[in-house]
């Protein structure tokens, strides 16, 4: 039996009927590391095109939630999968093909070596790769600038999904996880549970194939939504004293 750290990808997925073979492929070509050893778990998010027919006829691992329950919900459903079966390490994927596998390493290296809780990865921190467009970057930096205010933490890339967790983080997220965009709004979560946030450089690409969640004319409204769910976290963790922990 390994003694290697156990890594469990975790790759939420909504009418992903495009990406989510190639995906797998890609983690499964992987190249053995003599650090981890990874097992990838898809949840199909109750999915209304073909992604669920594609699973089972592949014979990718995954799980299939009743009712759909939005990126929050799927997430958690992975990180409670991945506490429950005792991976070392949850690493959240997107189910799109944003997130390339071969940056693994980068992502999960800081928490082997014991340098943090939870790893963000961000295209932003070199600038390499696909870089999105100008109004979502906008929202970023005004993101980059609440945690500031709010938590002395610095994030360059608050709302990138390609995030890494150890046991003690996901103790956490197994008790609660944001729902919706919960991104932005976890790095709260972490920093107030005295959680070690590193962020790495990663290179990311365009989406792969389906469409976005978020459309350029909603993102005002995601950003006053996320911003209204990071200020009663904010004051429920920072003034009640509430830490979550199953």
């Amino acid at each position: 039996m390994s003694n290697l750290p156990k890594v469990a990808i975790i790759i939420p997925c909504y009418n992903e009927e495009k990406n989510v073979l190639n995906l797998f492929s890609e983690i499964k070509n992987l190249a053995p590391s003599s650090l981890f050893s990874t097992e990838a778990i898809f949840i199909n998010d109750c999915s209304t095109d073909k992604t669920k027919e594609i699973l089972i006829s592949n014979h990718i691992p995954h799980l299939n939630l009743p009712v759909n329950l939005g990126i929050g919900g799927a997430v958690q459903t992975g990180f409670k999968y991945a506490f429950k079966h005792g991976f070392d390490i949850a690493v959240q994927m997107d189910g799109d093909g944003q997130h390339p596998p071969s940056e693994l390493e980068k992502m999960i290296l800081p928490i082997i070596q014991h340098q943090a809780d939870v790893v963000i990865g961000s295209r932003y921190l070199e600038k390499l790769g696909f870089q999105s467009n100008w109004l979502r970057r906008i929202g970023i930096n005004y993101f980059k600038w609440l945690n500031k205010k709010l938590i002395n933490i610095t994030i360059v890339d608050s709302t990138s999904g390609y995030r890494a967790l150890n046991k003690k983080a996901l103790q956490i997220v197994c008790a609660y996880y944001p729902d919706e965009y919960p991104e932005p709004e976890s790095i709260i979560l972490y920093a107030l549970n005295h959680l070690r946030i590193q962020e790495v450089p990663v290179l990311m690409r365009e989406r792969q194939g389906g469409k976005s969640s978020i459309k350029s004319y909603k993102t005002i409204y995601y950003m006053l939504k996320v911003t209204l769910g990071i200020i009663f976290l904010y004051i429920r963790l920072k003034f009640n004293g509430k830490r979550y922990i199953i």
